[in-house]
């Protein structure tokens, strides 16, 4: 199976919630906000459970999300993919065969281009679009950029989820457990 055959990803960011994930039929999942000596605990559940983690270093406390900490992680840890904002995060990740998305803050018409001309450069696998709630924009930015598409951010309800992926989105990543109940996968 791979990650975008799921409708949502949940996006762990408490790690009260690593347990309850692991249990779950969900495949894949997002780490963030964990501290950099919580990883190795989550990994090895990862691996015990056979689920596949995306992490996204740059919101890893204790660790500058740099390349340096991208071949370190890629190295130590082997995660599925690498999230960030960073070009030389996503270039790095890429070189060590980490599936790569790069996230973008879509703020206005000025970051649409600035994103446009990074993606050209880094090339990541997948983008994941913040705010992922203005399907507009995610149908706009599928075309003009001819990337998959991962919706993001203040995503709440299944319409919200549903408008996502009508407009051209992937999948979706969430942190709504209420989300992760509704569409986690049947075995």
């Amino acid at each position: 199976m791979d990650f975008t055959k799921q409708t949502i990803i949940p996006v762990i960011g408490n790690m009260k919630d690593v347990d309850s994930i692991m249990t779950s039929n969900y495949e894949y999942y997002a780490v963030l906000n964990a501290h950099i000596s919580r990883l190795k605990p989550i990994f090895k559940l990862a691996s015990q459970y056979e689920k596949k983690i995306l992490i996204d270093i740059d919101l890893i406390k204790g660790l500058k999300a740099d390349e340096f900490a991208t071949e370190y992680i890629c190295q130590e840890f082997k995660p599925y993919g690498i999230i960030s904002t960073k070009p030389a995060v996503i270039e790095r990740a890429k070189q060590k065969g980490a599936v790569t998305i790069q996230r973008i803050f879509l703020l206005d018409t000025n970051s649409m281009e600035k994103s446009s001309k990074l993606i050209q450069r880094t090339d990541p696998d997948f983008l994941e679009l913040l705010p992922g709630l203005v399907p507009k924009l995610i149908k706009q930015f599928c075309q003009q950029t001819e990337k998959q598409i991962i919706a993001s951010g203040f995503i709440e309800t299944v319409e919200e989820v549903e408008q996502a992926i009508n407009a051209g989105a992937i999948t979706i990543t969430t942190s709504s457990k209420n989300l992760w109940e509704y569409y986690e996968p049947q075995e």
